[in-house]
């Protein structure tokens, strides 16, 4: 093993690195703790990564001081059930001047697929003088693992498919302001193409047969390697079956009990607390993300219906069965990913009255903001019932502003209570991109 391992340092010495489009992910060491990078599976993780070893190199970082392992790669599947002591090992037996001297980069890719990865961080950043870089595919990195295991020596930074912003950026299309008329429609252009394919970076650019394939390839590299082989699930066809429910019903409220009662109906044996389990995992995965009710009281917000989103509008698409998702749902959903890159702070709003909002979200400054998702509102039923909803929701919470977000309309709403604003999505997402 000590052998194919220095092979492999030295092959990425020798690897000419294409890091694709600059992500616009602000990740920011703190001497002393690991930087994690966490997302869902094909967001663009590993090749962060390079990106970040590009920016070492053009500051004057040697090639060799950078110590790269992807432990994807099949050849260190034995490392599983070998000890991580041997990666510095093999590195210093090639660098043994650097040992101790000169500080050394460590960027590990998907390093949760190695039991034990914990410890070996955390003795790795107490006794070498390296800066660490990790990606993982699992949220338990953010929570659980480090919070029990790296005992406060890492910081972690999500990575999500890319942004609108982003998807500009990869379709080499300037969106900084002020857009001129020209520059303007060129970015509501690119929006109809980010709106039919979302924001995998693999999937850009693909015929939409191919863009469809490719997501349901990921749809199911989440579910039976993430969830089934990571939980070791012995009745995967209920996982299936749920993920396929919740991926048609987006946006949309649910219950355990429903969907308990729901895979009942399909023969499953899934007790409530197996389905419970069952939603904690996707979220882990970054694949379907659960929104509760805006209440004080946690137990009350925990007994209220939730509602689901997919990581990806586009990815809900290819994998539903189009019956029940229409593009308001598929609006919504484009909202929450925009609001979720910048907040994990995110609930829905009842008023008194009933009326539902769809976002309620605590911003950096602590400020809240309400925001409605609506395809259109030129019928007057549902002008209506979305700009009472809002009213009264400022009204119950204080707030003089609000914003509904639209396919196309824009304009501004002055009401009793302060003013609503309608934006297009294509600039609500480019304002929180």
């Amino acid at each position: 093993m000590l052998t194919l391992l220095k092979e492999i340092i030295l092959e990425f010495q020798e690897l000419d690195i294409d890091a694709g489009v600059p992500r616009r992910l602000d990740l920011e060491t703190v001497a002393g703790k690991a930087a994690i990078c966490i997302g869902v599976r094909r967001s663009g993780k590993s090749t962060f990564m390079l990106q970040l070893v590009q920016r070492l190199l053009s500051e004057g970082v040697p090639r060799q001081n950078i110590l790269h392992l992807n432990f994807f790669d099949d050849r260190l599947h034995a490392l599983r059930h070998d000890s991580l002591g041997i990666v510095l090992e093999a590195y210093f037996s090639l660098y043994p001047e650097k040992k101790n001297h000169e500080k050394i980069y460590c960027f590990f890719d998907e390093i949760q697929v190695v039991p034990g990865w914990e410890a070996f961080v955390d003795r790795l950043m107490r006794t070498e003088k390296c800066e660490v870089y990790l990606t993982g595919s699992s949220a338990h990195m953010l929570s659980k693992e480090i919070a029990t295991q790296m005992r406060g020596r890492a910081l972690a930074w999500e990575m999500f498919p890319f942004s609108f912003r982003e998807f500009l950026d990869y379709s080499k299309i300037d969106s900084e302001p002020p857009l001129t008329p020209k520059r303007r429609l060129t970015v509501q252009k690119t929006f109809d193409a980010y709106w039919e394919c979302g924001g995998f970076p693999e999937v850009a650019g693909l015929p939409r047969h191919l863009r469809i394939k490719t997501h349901q390839e990921y749809f199911n590299a989440v579910l039976f390697r993430d969830l089934v082989e990571r939980h070791d699930v012995s009745h995967p066809r209920a996982i299936t079956d749920l993920a396929h429910r919740l991926v048609d019903n987006i946006a949309s409220l649910y219950t355990v009990n429903t969907l308990t009662g729901y895979l009942k109906s399909l023969g499953h044996k899934a007790p409530k607390s197996a389905v419970s389990d069952y939603l904690e995992w996707f979220e882990d995965a970054y694949f379907l993300l659960t929104v509760r009710i805006f209440d004080a009281s946690l137990s009350r917000a925990n007994a209220n219906p939730k509602k689901i989103y997919c990581i990806d509008h586009a990815l809900a698409a290819s994998v539903g069965s189009g019956i029940l998702v229409n593009a308001g749902h598929l609006l919504e959903n484009l909202v929450f990913t925009a609001l979720r890159r910048t907040s994990p702070d995110i609930w829905y709003y009842r008023t008194r009255n009933g009326r539902e909002v769809d976002f309620i979200v605590q911003q950096a400054d602590r400020s809240r903001a309400l925001i409605q998702a609506c395809e259109t509102l030129a019928d007057p039923q549902t002008r209506k019932r979305e700009i009472t909803a809002l009213a009264e929701a400022m009204a119950e919470l204080e707030l003089t502003t609000a914003t509904i977000v639209t396919r196309h309309e824009e304009e501004h709403i002055e009401i009793e209570t302060g003013r609503i604003e309608v934006v297009p999505a294509w600039r609500f997402l480019l304002d929180n991109g």
